[in-house]
């Protein structure tokens, strides 16, 4: 089950997802996701767990706990959307005139 963790620090890493969602059981993999250009924490992240009770328990658990100084949101991931590449205008952001 793939798990988002919103509301994230600017330092933590993926080790302290890591280190958070282990208590729960196995995780497959941990991400927190970076802005392309600066390299710096977008806020958020996700964690992939193979169990989904594991899962289920960590997100009741870890859901509002407070990590390097912010509390966590921790819910089950919803999928991406079909077409979704990101911000920009529709066209590709050139004018048609």
């Amino acid at each position: 089950m793939n798990i988002y963790i919103g509301n994230l620090s600017s330092d933590v890493t993926e080790d302290d997802l890591r280190q958070a969602f282990e208590p729960f059981g196995e995780i497959a993999s941990a991400a927190v996701i970076k802005d392309k250009f600066s390299g710096e924490s977008r806020g958020f992240g996700f964690v992939e767990m193979p169990a989904k009770a594991d899962a289920l328990s960590a997100i009741e658990n870890l859901n509002g706990k407070e990590v390097k100084g912010q509390p966590l949101i921790v819910n089950e991931a919803r999928p991406r959307s079909e077409g979704r590449r990101g911000g920009g205008r529709p066209g590709g952001g050139r004018k048609s005139w």
